[in-house]
């Protein structure tokens, strides 16, 4: 910060003391590292120094091991303090404290090199005394490390400033009555700048944090109690961010001139004065001011070698006309204010106004704004006689001799350059700024800070064209009078010649080229009235006057009488000319400020001096030939040997030749004598050419050599000492030319003395003019003057001044690229004013034009002919590149200095864009450099800068700003507290002010500024960039905010919905679409995911809780259908509107990124799952108490079903096949759920009729019984009989089934239909076809059979019965027909079950089964069983002994009869319990067909208490030839012989003769078990031969299926 904040800001008499004992000092303290004990993450550290009223910030950065690497610089005048260290953590809304150090300045070293620093600890506390902080306490476990130093200021050897400081304290003690005056002010003058705050090697550092503000905490060094540790922090900003650093009001001098600090100061005073605020309304020239304010003549009584200084200070100080006298005397009093002024700049005055202790004022106790307002009478010092306290002269002349040794190198009026700091790029000579990275800094808040845009305005006037003609009162004066020649005697009006056609009688030269005029007659063009002679194609180049001609021509030949009336003539033309145009004459006067008495006798003076004309007019010329550019290849090699001839009247000279160059290099100088104003200096280059065809050419036309180009100048075009480049021009239409001429020419006319050259003549007339203009007329608006067609650029003020500068222009040969680049550099000092870019804009692309779009004939680069511009290439070249560092600092604010409200700073907005656009041009064409900045990405930077401050200010003033702009009532902005205004971790306010804001900007970009910036369409969419920055910055401040939120979480889920809702709003309707961020994944759905899932689980709740409420609600009113249509209860339309209404939160949260949605989708899939099976689960409980009524259990399973279709629905609506698999397989899994109950409720349902259809069924088999006759009986008698045997189960089936159609739901209804289906068939088969067995054992057997098979539901209710039934053929025919008339029922025509189902469905195909068996043999029945009853000896888990038997089988091979011979060897392992006698024998019986007539069992004889006995028995079994071994099976049972009572069985085996067909024989241990195994057709054919008991065979057969081992005496 040039001007540091140092000692001065101090005030007070103790202070100046302690700065008049020794100079400043330097201190340099370079922040390195620290080294922090905690988390990583849970540190974003910077670090505070602070030091007398200095504190400076550094950037913060993230981590336990934080690297700053930064320097800072403070002036030090009193070493008794201490630097103050400060380290802070970074936090949403407080910053906290980690801890603190002090260092004494005493005990820092001194050193011009930098060290390796100290590690310091960092303490809790601070010692105070006196206010002042004197040391620390109570170490933490912190450190930090730090490199601090005293350095001897600016390079001086360290001898030469001891020797410096003891002057100034020698001086400063010479007279101790007057130390009071200026103490205070020696160290901020002891220099005339004090070097930036940054160091000079990193311009940027100082920048690099938006809180290096170097504000003054307090009128004293006291710093902020520290019993708390934490300080409020403006914006959550303060997280690392480079793009968003603070803009610094005065950082952008770093690198540039100290004399323009004090140029910047004294403006930026005045603008502060009432008076002088019109003048900076606009953005004036530096010089201009000075020189209307302080044109001060160098005192007569300073010493010879002040005088530069005089000058200097003259630019600074304002000093009054009527103060000339007290020059010094006037300057020591603005110093003070001068210093006191510099440290408050840019954004800090508004701070520095409250703080009135801050700034030394003098002790006269002026006040800064007095100094330049105050009336001449009024100043104290106006009385007082010119001689001051010798010790005040003594250290102003003190201050006078360092400053100068400052200035030395210093070249032609340029202001010096301080050589301690690094100049900008461009030697920096303004006070805005060497153009800033733009993309580091922070550019200024939307704030209109009034001061800080007049220093801006005026630090780029001073870099535009420094405009000394204004001040310069002798070359104003001569111009003045050169300007009233030009005009009161104009070229433009001059007398034409008055040419005829013309005969030479002897050989005649053309006065133009000097070429013979050829031909017998009529050769040539001659003038009546001067007689000049010229080919006809050479009349038009002729312009001297054909007056003045005659005139001179006649005072050479002495006609006095012809003069005379040519003089006459001249006269009336020239009071004409002042009559009819005195406008112009009083423009003149009044631009250059002339009395009218002298304007009269300038007058007089000048028209004269036009009669004398140029008889008594003489000069003498010296013509230096330097060199040319671009020439035209004549020779056959492709180069040309060109020389130079100079003719001045009828002198000619020649240079030498130069061989085979098209850019030669002569310097040769020739002296001219020349005697008449209105010759012509005719420059002409040629191709020497030594061969025949130049000899003839020579003896013909009198040149012999190839024409390379010409330049013919005006000799009253000369003045003083010129270097100038002349473009080559043609004779004639058919020479071929190019390139140009550099010629350097110094003129001394007769009596007059030497003066600037008339291109630095005409810079003055038109600066001048347009300052007139400008600044005096326009009160600093620049008129625009209203011109049309193609030359209309040409135009620069209204007609009077057009043709002022036009004429001047044309009688002293200014070529119009010079008045345009001398306009451009006029406007380039007010290009803020409206219109003016746009003006700036064309002049500039028709200079481009001009240099860049070179002929077709010239080789010339367009650099080259730019570097020959008479108006300086370095000059327009430094003018171009400082106008284009203020464009883009304008651009970087272009909110504040162009408003979207007015149209017409929008044009302007356009233009400064276009005029960018054409420096770039420029550079590129014109300076061909290889790759200047693109113009695009310029304005895409600044765009970006300004958009960056735009968030800034927002952000930390939304409240206020939101309030203004969208508040309906004035009255609750008051409620908010201001600790509340920002972002805060108690609501969520703040956000969707924000976004309000960030909206109404983007719009503002969109439809505002796009339009207008849209000379980049594809590089540059203001809109789309606005939206692109906005949201970046957002962001990061957005996902800060909610990862805070989410640690405390002091809001309502409902409050982060609603703001993820407009964040999402604001995502999709600026940001999805823009090139960085289209088809990728945003950020933002991370930012609230926790919070949705927070809504979600207390969504599940309240779902819960509505679920409870709406059954409830369902009970009460009976579970009435909703309406006639639909067949289910309000609860299901109640819950899962409240689950659609969720659901549709969740999907207008629209996220984007998949995974997030997985996870929100899976904790729904939650949700749904746990409302829906307690809904089910809450009408399982109850449904079995509903079954009786009507209508109510098929409403409460249509329910369930409704529960499976909405499921369904919202399953497509989450995604179908595209959700997440995990939430997908939930809701099915769920679906399955949902189905089992239906299920089970059916059943429930079904069996809910059970009693009923037994009755029906009973009342059937009675009819049944009735139906007699044998099994052929007619087909009508048999349907008559099933009719009759029907109708009870009709009956009851007709009524239910029409009322469960109509009921019933689709799905419900097939369900119901199948368990009536279930139960009909099933009731039928028990009560019908297989009614109960009758005999012990059977009921035994179908028992046990019945526990395995799990019917034993089934078999209870068929023991019940006594009587036993088997069904004759016809009966069975009879009941065929009943099922076929029962499934038709059921099948309902396609609207009850389907045909397939009933054909297939198990209970049909038993009963069928059970009735087909009625019908067989019972040798077919058994072969039955045999066949398929193969598992019925397997399966002993636990066998109770095993039988070691041996079969053979014989087929005899004739008869194919089978024969079986079993032998039975032992048993073993038997296992039995009893008290008495144990007798095991072994029963072997063969069962199969055809056994009625053969010998089916055998017995071995009992062995006693043995339980492993030895039988060796063998029996022989005959089978016949009717069926194969497969149709039988031997059953080998183990029984305990018993005397006089049953036998007691111990185990059974079954031994299948196919398992030993194959073989033919066998020997094998059989385990026994407890039962014979058997499945439902077993269990049928049992029922069915238990019923034939007159059957001996089927007698047996049942009995032997039927044994279980019976119960031991011990169990």
């Amino acid at each position: 910060k040039a001007g540091s904040d140092g000692g001065c800001a101090a005030g007070g008499h103790e202070e100046a003391a302690a700065a008049g004992r020794g100079a400043m000092s330097l201190l340099c303290v370079r922040v390195k590292r620290a080294k922090l004990h905690g988390p990583p993450e849970k540190f974003n550290t910077y670090v505070t120094l602070k030091v007398q009223n200095v504190k400076s910030t550094t950037v913060s950065v993230r981590g336990d091991q934080p690297c700053w690497e930064q320097d800072f610089l403070f002036e030090i005048s009193r070493l008794d303090l201490g630097l103050i260290v400060e380290v802070w953590n970074k936090g949403l809304i407080w910053d906290t404290m980690v801890g603190t150090a002090w260092i004494a300045l005493k005990a820092i070293r001194q050193s011009d090199e930098e060290g390796p620093g100290e590690w310091s600890t960092l303490e809790a506390e601070v010692l105070m005394k006196d206010q002042e902080v004197c040391g620390t306490r109570n170490p933490t476990p912190h450190k930090i490390l730090l490199d601090a130093r005293f350095e001897l200021p600016f390079d001086i050897p360290e001898e030469e400033a001891k020797y410096w400081t003891r002057k100034l304290k020698q001086m400063n003690f010479l007279d101790e009555g007057d130390e009071h005056l200026f103490g205070e002010d020696i160290p901020g003058q002891a220099l005339p700048a004090a070097p930036s705050q940054c160091s000079s090697e990193d311009h940027d550092s100082a920048v690099e944090d938006r809180d290096s503000d170097y504000r003054s905490e307090t009128s004293n060094s006291m710093p902020p109690p520290y019993h708390t540790t934490s300080q409020p922090n403006a914006s959550v900003h303060q997280f690392p961010m480079a793009s968003r650093l603070q803009q610094q009001g005065v950082s952008r001098e770093a690198g540039t001139e100290p004399i323009h600090g004090y140029e910047r100061d004294y403006r930026e005073r005045a603008a502060v004065s009432p008076a002088s605020s019109s003048r900076f309304g606009s953005s004036c020239n530096i010089s201009q001011e000075s020189s209307q304010l302080s044109e001060v003549e160098p005192s007569q009584g300073s010493a010879p070698n002040s005088e530069p200084e005089e000058e200097l200070l003259s630019e600074v100080l304002p000093v009054h006309p009527q103060r000339e006298a007290h020059g010094l005397s006037d300057q020591q009093h603005e110093l003070p204010l001068l210093r006191a002024k510099r440290e408050d700049t840019g954004l800090e005055r508004e701070e520095k106004a409250k703080e009135p202790a801050v700034l030394s004022l003098p002790p006269e106790g002026e006040k800064p704004t007095e100094a330049s307002t105050r009336p001449p009478d009024s100043d104290p010092d106006a009385s007082e006689p010119p001689l001051f306290a010798p010790a005040r002269a003594r250290w102003i002349r003190a201050i006078n001799k360092v400053r100068l040794q400052f200035q030395e190198g210093q070249d032609d009026g340029n202001l010096p350059k301080s050589p301690w700091l690094k100049a900008g790029p461009v030697g920096g000579l303004y006070g805005i700024d060497s153009m800033p990275d733009l993309r580091k800094k922070k550019p200024l808040p939307l704030v209109s800070d009034l001061s800080l845009v007049q220093s801006r305005k005026a630090g780029i006037t001073s870099a535009m064209a420094t405009r000394t003609s204004l001040k310069d009162e002798d070359l104003k004066s001569h111009v003045y009078k050169k300007t009233l020649q030009a005009l009161i005697y104009p070229i433009s009006c001059t007398t034409p010649h008055n040419f005829e056609v013309w005969t030479a009688t002897t050989p005649t030269y053309c006065y133009e080229c000097e070429g013979l005029l050829w031909g017998i007659a009529r050769q040539g063009m001659r003038c009546t009235e001067c007689g000049v002679k010229c080919h006809e194609k050479c009349q038009e180049l002729l312009n001297a006057d054909c007056l003045q001609r005659a005139a001179e021509k006649c005072s050479k030949q002495g006609a006095e009488d012809r003069t005379q009336n040519i003089i006459m003539a001249m006269k009336d033309r020239m009071k004409i000319r002042e009559r009819n145009k005195p406008e112009i004459f009083d423009l003149i006067r009044d631009v250059f400020g002339e009395s009218r008495m002298v304007h009269a006798q300038q007058m007089k003076t000048v028209k004269q001096s036009v009669l004398d004309g140029t008889s008594k007019w003489s000069a003498k010329i010296t013509i230096t030939v330097v060199c040319a550019q671009g020439l035209q290849a004549k020779d056959k090699t492709g180069s040309s040997d060109p020389y130079v001839t100079v003719q001045v009247g009828k002198t000619k000279k020649r240079t030498k030749t130069i061989f085979g160059n098209l850019n030669p290099v002569w310097e040769e100088k020739f002296h001219f004598e020349c005697h008449n104003s209105s010759d012509r200096i005719k420059v002409r280059v040629w191709d020497e050419d030594d061969d025949i065809k130049s000899r003839v050419k020579q003896r013909l036309k009198r040149e012999s050599d190839d024409f390379l180009g010409q330049t013919i100048i005006e000799v009253r075009t000369l003045s003083g000492e010129m270097d100038v480049w002349y473009n080559l021009e043609k004779r004639t239409d058919k020479s071929a030319v190019s390139g140009a001429i550099r010629l350097q020419i110094s003129v001394e006319i007769k009596g007059e003395e030497k003066v600037a050259p008339y291109h630095v003549q005409y810079t003055c007339l038109h600066e001048n003019l347009f300052h007139h203009l400008t600044d005096i007329q326009g009160n600093g608006v620049v008129k625009i003057p209203d011109a049309k067609g193609d030359d209309a650029w040409k135009v620069y003020f209204d007609e009077t001044g057009q043709e002022i500068v036009d004429e001047f222009a044309m009688r002293y040969g200014i070529e119009s690229i010079y008045q345009a680049m001398t306009h451009f550099a006029c406007l380039s000092s007010k290009y803020m004013c409206p219109g003016v870019p746009a003006m700036m804009s064309t002049l500039l692309a028709n200079i481009n034009a001009y240099y860049a779009h070179t002929t077709a004939s010239t080789n010339v680069s367009a650099s080259d002919r730019f570097a020959a511009s008479n108006f300086g290439k370095e000059r327009f070249v430094k003018l171009l590149d400082q106008l284009h560092n203020s464009l883009r600092i304008d651009l970087s604010m272009y909110r504040n200095n162009f408003p979207a409200s007015s149209r017409e700073r929008l044009q302007d907005l356009k233009s400064t864009v276009d005029l960018l656009t054409s420096i770039t041009f420029f550079r590129m064409k014109v300076q061909e450099l290889q790759s200047p900045p693109r113009a695009s990405q310029v304005v895409k930077d600044c765009v970006k800068a300004c958009l960056n401050s735009t968030y800034e200010y927002i952000f930390n003033n939304c409240h206020e700003l939101y309030s203004r702009e969208y508040q309906t009532d004035p009255n609750k902005t008051q409620d908010v507290p201001p600790e509340d205004q920002g972002p805060c971790i108690k609501n969520l306010d703040f956000w969707p002010k924000l976004i309000t804001l960030i909206v109404s900007i983007i719009e503002e970009d969109k439809n505002s500024y796009a339009p207008v910036l849209n000379q980049f369409p594809q590089e540059l969419a203001v809109g789309k960039i606005s939206a692109e920055v906005m949201w970046n910055l957002f962001a990061q401040d957005m996902k800060y905010a909610m990862e805070e939120h989410e640690k405390h979480r002091l809001c309502k889920s409902a409050d982060y919905m609603n703001l993820h809702f407009k964040v999402k709003w604001l995502y999709n309707e600026y940001v999805c679409d823009l090139p960085p961020f289209e088809g990728k994944v945003p950020e933002y759905p991370a930012w609230f995911e926790q919070f949705v899932m927070q809504w979600l689980d207390e969504n599940e709740d309240v779902s819960l809780e509505f679920l409870h409420g709406a059954l409830e609600r369902d009970k009460k009113d009976g579970f009435q259908q909703t309406s006639e249509h639909a067949l289910f209860s309000c609860s299901v339309v109640d819950v899962f509107t409240q689950l659609n209404q969720s659901f549709e939160i969740l999907k207008k949260l629209e996220c984007p990124d998949p995974v997030i949605v997985a996870h929100y989708m899976r904790r729904f899939a939650k949700t749904i799952g746990k409302v829906l099976m307690q809904y089910a689960d809450i009408v399982s409980r109850s449904f079995q108490s509903y079954c009786f009524k009507e209508k109510l259990p098929c409403i409460l399973m249509n329910n369930i079903q409704q529960l499976r279709v909405q499921l369904e629905k919202m399953f497509e609506a989450m995604g179908g096949k595209e959700l997440d698999p995990e939430a997908s397989d939930s809701l099915k899994e769920l679906q399955v759920k949902l189905n089992n109950v239906l299920d089970e409720l059916s059943t429930v349902f079904g069996n809910s009729f059970q009693s009923r259809i037994d009755e029906c069924v009973k009342q059937m088999s009675d009819i049944l019984c009735q139906v007699k006759g044998a099994g052929n009986a007619p087909p009508n008698v048999v349907a008559q009989d099933a009719d009759n045997v029907l109708r009870p189960l009709m009956d009851f089936l007709d009524g239910n089934l029409t009322l469960f159609a109509a009921v019933c739901e689709k799905t419900v209804l097939k369900r119901v239909l199948k368990d009536l289906w279930r139960v009909v068939l099933n009731t039928l088969e028990k009560m019908i076809v297989l009614p109960p067995l009758t005999d012990h054992t059977g009921t035994q057997l179908i028992f046990s059979a019945a526990k395995e098979l799990g019917h034993l539901s089934k078999l209870k209710d068929h023991m019940v019965r006594e009587e036993t039934r088997s069904l004759t053929p016809k009966q069975c025919a009879v009941l065929e027909l009943a099922l076929d008339t029962i499934k038709q029922y059921f099948h309902a025509g396609g609207n009850g079950l389907k045909k397939t189902f009933l054909e297939k469905s198990p209970d049909l195909q038993s009963l069928r089964y059970a009735l087909s068996l009625y019908t067989q043999t019972t040798d077919t029945l058994i072969k039955t069983f045999v066949q398929t009853q193969t598992m019925q000896g397997s399966g002993v888990d636990d066998p109770v002994g095993e039988v070691s038997i041996q079969i053979d089988l014989y087929t005899h091979p004739g008869t194919g009869e089978h024969k079986v011979t079993v032998k039975v060897v032992a048993a073993n392992n038997l296992k039995w319990q009893t008290s008495g006698m144990f007798r095991p024998f072994v029963e072997v019986t063969m069962i199969g067909p055809h056994q009625s007539d053969k010998k089916r069992k055998f017995t071995t004889k009992s062995k006693s208490n043995n339980w492993a006995p030895k039988y060796n028995e063998t029996f022989h079994f005959l089978l016949g030839n009717e069926a194969g071994p497969d149709a039988y099976e031997l059953q080998i049972c183990v029984k305990d012989y018993c005397f006089a009572r049953e036998d007691r069985v111990l185990g059974i085996a079954v031994m299948q003769l196919r398992d030993v067909a194959d073989k033919g024989s066998c020997a094998c241990w059989c385990p026994l078990g407890r039962q014979v195994h058997m499945d439902d057709t077993g269990l049928t054919i049992l029922r069915i031969l238990s019923q034939r008991t007159n059957d001996e065979v089927a007698k047996e057969f049942v009995k032997l299926k039927s044994e279980s081992r019976s119960a031991e005496e011990g169990s």
